[in-house]
């Protein structure tokens, strides 16, 4: 190969099947213009779903903390007047159970308000996405026909 190439000859095989490719029109720049707004909207659509679902969470997780301190309090209150050792540690066991089972419902909880939100805009970008695979398949027929 020649060095500085002088033409797509110089490339060889590659560059005679590089010549030989058809490429399809582009479409005009007022469709082009159009789809990227369409994408931009539908991101910024996506944005705000996941922006509001993690505003969300965070609200949930603070009503959570604050409901915890409330029982934190109570739960220390109430060992407090319990008197002899043995009703103590079974006061103490079922108040980890009792934790215990809400920390897992709360983790669950906000699993899920974070699956939803993730599914949501999903769905708006995966439904942009087919629109956009749609309007690519259009424009290849009309240039094709």
């Amino acid at each position: 190969m020649a060095f500085p190439p002088k033409s797509m000859a110089d490339f060889g095989e590659f560059g005679k099947m590089f010549a030989d490719m058809k490429l399809p029109a582009m479409p005009g720049m007022e469709a082009f213009i159009a789809a990227s707004k369409r994408n931009l909207e539908t991101l910024t659509a996506a944005n705000k779903v996941a922006l509001e679902g993690a505003q969300a969470v965070a609200r949930r997780h603070a009503e959570i903390v604050q409901q915890n301190m409330a029982e934190l309090t109570e739960a220390v209150r109430a060992m407090a007047s319990t008197e002899t050792p043995q009703v103590k540690a079974a006061k103490q066991a079922e108040l980890l159970k009792q934790a215990y089972e809400r920390a897992v419902a709360n983790m669950k909880e906000i699993g899920d308000l974070i699956t939803q939100s993730n599914a949501e805009a999903v769905k708006l970008l995966n439904s942009r996405f087919a629109e956009a695979m749609d309007e690519v398949k259009a424009l290849a027929e009309k240039t094709k026909g």
